[in-house]
């Protein structure tokens, strides 16, 4: 027997991106009615991959699911096969190119000569040094970590793109997320599970989200008392400033502006990422999409893409995890543990950075703990 208030949903969820696909699927797996909206014309949030040429594009810029939680690839593989793409990115400094992450590969071809992993680690902790004290920013991090030649040429002037502001003023957290290797092995991740979904993410969440009722183009603050009244609990998924009007002042987030652009060869670039890490180039990396699913297509599609200051009307990509935006951020928090109706998720509504597989397990989570 049900025990909702008369309301026409058990859940509404603010958003259909990977979080609310993932909660939703579980409890519409359960009986419960659930009814998923977003203010744009499709599902599946920024990892929306539309279609061209025979191409799947990752529309809102790459995405390559990876993780080293079992039951998380268990649960996402019921939608989707996965293929065995392993992310391997190369960095281009003014028209010399290195693998990506930092390994053997690398230091090669920055330090001539250097060919053995104890050879790397004495060059690496000879340029550290001058970093004495606790990593106190970005830059301080990278330099420990990797030394000052490859902070120079492949950390710094991508990173400063990316976030606009200087790696000086950047927390130290920030670069703990890339790893450093000595071996010769350029799959940028350690996660044991790997892969692009055979035929987009929009098809998987597509199936994620069947019995689920969807609403595109649908705005929850245009009408947001009636939306409110129609469920017994929300999950919202936006940004959680705005959820509250702004009313401690504003979130600073980044956000991406994209050029797309069909080539009439088969073969651009011959990866599906390549970053772009000194200063003077504006955008920060080109994908060329095939690459993903190791196309055959007799054209190319290539996405540059260029970071920016996030301004409404943009959608928000990256929250600035630093000090004052932490600071800013509890505030909201508390605010939201207040409210019995409405709990936040995603990466917006929690501001934090998550990739796919983080948002996948948090979703999971909350939904084992909802009634």
């Amino acid at each position: 027997m049900s025990t909702r208030s008369g309301a026409d949903y058990d859940y509404l969820f603010v958003g259909a991106g990977f979080f609310s696909a993932t909660a939703a699927n579980v409890l519409t797996g359960r009986g419960k009615r659930c009814l998923i909206i977003d203010r744009r014309n499709h599902i599946a949030g920024n990892c929306f991959t539309g279609e061209q040429d025979g191409i799947n594009i990752h529309t809102y810029g790459a995405h390559i699911f990876h993780t080293d939680n079992r039951d998380v690839w268990s649960f996402v593989n019921k939608f989707a096969d996965f293929n065995k793409y392993i992310n391997s990115p190369i960095a281009n400094f003014n028209g010399r190119l290195y693998n990506l992450p930092f390994n053997m590969n690398t230091f090669c071809r920055i330090w001539p000569g250097v060919v053995t992993p104890s050879q790397a680690r004495e060059r690496i902790a000879e340029q550290s040094q001058e970093i004495t004290a606790t990593p106190q920013n970005l830059e301080e991090q990278a330099v420990s970590l990797v030394g000052r030649d490859i902070y120079e040429l492949l950390i710094k002037g991508y990173t400063e793109k990316q976030w606009g502001r200087s790696c000086v003023d950047l927390p130290a957290s920030i670069i703990k997320r890339i790893p450093v290797r000595f071996i010769y092995d350029n799959n940028y991740y350690d996660d044991r599970y790997q892969g692009i979904p055979a035929g987009g993410y929009t098809r998987m969440i597509d199936k994620m989200l069947a019995g689920t009722e969807v609403r595109l183009n649908c705005d929850y603050f245009t009408d947001k008392d009636a939306l409110d009244n129609c469920a017994d609990k929300i999950i919202f998924t936006g940004m959680i400033d705005e959820f509250f009007g702004c009313r401690f002042g504003k979130l600073a987030y980044r956000t991406l502006r994209f050029e797309h652009e069909s080539l009439a060869i088969p073969n651009y670039q011959g990866n599906a990422v390549i970053n772009y890490t000194d200063s003077e180039t504006p955008y920060t990396r080109i994908i060329e999409h095939k690459h993903f699913e190791f196309g055959t297509q007799p054209s190319t599609v290539i996405t540059k893409e260029f970071p920016a200051e996030y301004t409404p009307g943009c959608e928000p990509y990256y929250p600035v995890n630093d000090d004052a935006n932490t600071s800013l951020y509890n505030k909201y928090h508390a605010l939201a543990k207040s409210l019995s109706k409405v709990i936040f998720g995603g990466r917006l509504g929690t501001y934090r950075y998550l990739d796919m597989d983080d948002t996948v397990e948090a979703a999971l989570s909350l939904a084992s703990t909802l009634p």
